[in-house]
This record gives C-alpha cells, structure tokens and sequence, in this order.
C-alpha cells in the first residue's frame, strides 16, 4: 500500500507541480505588493477568477496605491465596484485601507497576527497576503483547499462544520512550507482551480494521485460531502419610479443591508394597494441573492413627501455615475436611455 506523502514531499510536489503547470500571468500577480494581494483576495470572495480581472484591473487604474483608496470617497469606491456584488467587501476594503493609513502608516504588516487586525481581513486573507506578498508561512483554507484536503486526506463531513474547519485548518498549518510560500500557495489554488475541480476533476493529471485517500477508494465525487440543499425563498419587493423632467430620485442605502451603501430607486414596504389608485406599474425584474430570490416591481408615481437626507434628486445624465446594483442598473438603462 502506497504511504502517505510527508508535509515535504506534499509540499515539494505541489510545488513542482505549479512551476511546470500552474498559472503564472494573472494581473495581480505581477508586482504582488501587499495592497494588490489584499485587493485581489477580496474580490476573488465567492468571484470567479474571469469575471474578477476587468475589475481588478480597473481598480488599480482608479486607486493604484493603498492612500488613493483610504481618501475615495464612498460612493467613488462603491461606483467601481458595482456589479462585482456582495457589496459589504467594497465598504471593508476601504476601511481597510483607511485603517493601514492610519495605524500602520501606510505599511502593510507582514505577519498573520497583525494583518488580522486590519477590517475585513480573516485568516485566509492574512496567509494569503503573508504568502503571496511577503513570500512568508501563511496557511490558507478557501474552497479549493476544501476540495483537495477533503479528497487526499478522505475527510468527511461539510466543510464549512465546526469539526470539520478547525481540521482543515490545522492540516493547512501543519503541510504549508516556511520556504517558497508564494508557489506553493499558488499551487494549491491552481490544483482546486484547473485539477481538483467540483465536477469532472482531472485526477489522471494530478500531482498528488498516487496519494490521494479518496481516489484510492473511489470516493472523489463524494468529497467534499456537500451542503444539504435549502429551498431558497421568494420575496416581493415594491420600489418607486419618481421623476422630474431632467431629474430622477434616488435613495442612498443603508450600510448594513442588501446593496449597502448603493444608490437606489427607493424601496417601500407597502402593499401594491396601498400606494393609491395613481400608481401606475413601470416594469418588472427579477434578481437572485444567496438567501433569497427578489421579484421586484416599480410603481410609477407622480409626488413624493419624504424629506430624509438619504432620498435625493439627481440629474438623468449623472445617474450611472453612482454605485448602483446591478438590477438597477440594467432597469435604469431600459428606461432612462
């Protein structure tokens, strides 16, 4: 029987692996300064890498240095933002920035333990700012590293359990080198990526199959033992289409909610009754969150009496200049142009 690979040669195959096989021409990393790690990290959170490029690249144009994101304005940060979702991570990646401004003067600090400090930094980002820009240990658990662990070392139970995370963790701390951090780091998420994928994993082409649990025993389409399956809800959403002959109003979210902090026609929790016998239904659209699906109307009506600050006017032709959903977004443009 085949023994089990020693964190070394784990390390120096996975390694091996990635010079010969892995990706090496992804925009962040060229020049992986800590900020462009920090950047990058965040936006890859539930982002394909594909659709990440554009807007990193994008990014960087706007705000090439961690200062000229801490002084963005919010709507700045959140109008570059818009389509990527989970808007929370654009609100974090300022504070951020803000906070390195602050209590580090700008440097990023090189070790997990004070890079946790930063907002919105958790254990993956700090091993993957400690690996892929200081070169240094820093151990990383993100979904592709689920994958392989669960599948080499044969491990079951949902990943995202108590149990089942704090032993992934520790193997992650236990087989991450002290030496070549960066490939190796690499190489894990190259190997989940293009390898060790969810559906149709090239085992045939695996670095690491001679060694793996779950191959071994014909239980790679098994592992990771999935999530059981939620029904997700659906919920009605009533919003206003109220309109000047060159100005539109527009509600600025709140932070701690859905589409936070991003300009919006507004929202109202009324029946479509309740809004009078002059509303008038100005279209329909249909949006998918991870909690729930969103079936939205927009009621056009003629006069609007709320004064709050976060309800504003604003030109037609500087609409698309703010941070707007997505879904908003596309409404606006069918309507607006």
């Amino acid at each position: 029987m085949q023994k089990p690979l020693t964190p070394e040669q784990f390390q120096h195959q996975l390694i091996h692996w990635q010079q010969q096989h892995g990706r090496h021409d992804l925009p962040w990393q060229t020049d992986p300064t800590p900020y462009r790690v920090l950047v990058s990290e965040i936006m890859l959170q539930q982002t394909q890498v594909a659709t990440v490029i554009p807007y990193f690249e994008n990014w960087m144009q706007h705000f090439p240095q961690v200062s000229d994101l801490a002084s963005a304005s919010e709507d700045e940060v959140m109008r570059h933002w818009q389509g990527l979702g989970y808007y929370s991570r654009a609100r974090n990646l300022r504070k951020a920035a803000q906070f390195i401004m602050d209590e580090y003067q700008g440097e990023f600090p090189s070790d997990p333990g004070s890079l946790l400090k930063i907002p919105g930094v958790g254990r993956y980002t700090a091993g993957a700012i400690a690996s892929f820009a200081f070169n240094q240990y820093g151990p990383i658990v993100d979904g592709n590293v689920k994958r392989i662990f669960c599948r080499f070392f044969e491990i079951d139970g949902v990943p995202n359990t108590s149990r089942v995370d704090k032993q992934l963790w520790q193997l992650a701390e236990d087989y991450t080198p002290h030496q070549q951090n960066r490939t190796f780091a690499q190489g894990l998420l190259d190997l989940g990526a293009t390898v060790c994928k969810p559906k149709q994993p090239g085992c045939d082409v695996c670095c690491l199959q001679e060694s793996c649990l779950a191959l071994r025993h014909e239980r790679v389409h098994e592992l990771p033992t999935p999530k059981p399956k939620k029904v997700i809800p659906v919920r009605p959403g009533q919003f206003l289409w109220i309109e000047q002959p060159d100005k539109l109003l527009l509600e600025k979210r709140a932070e701690d909610g859905i589409w936070g902090a991003l300009w919006c026609l507004p929202e109202i929790h009324l029946q479509p009754e309740q809004l009078g016998e002059h509303a008038r239904l100005k279209g329909q659209f249909k949006h998918t969150f991870t909690h729930y699906k969103l079936e939205a109307s927009i009621w056009r009506i003629d006069s609007w009496s709320e004064t709050e600050s976060k309800y504003q006017w604003v030109d037609k032709q500087e609409v698309f200049n703010l941070g707007l959903p997505t879904p908003i977004k596309k409404f606006l443009l069918r309507h607006l142009t």
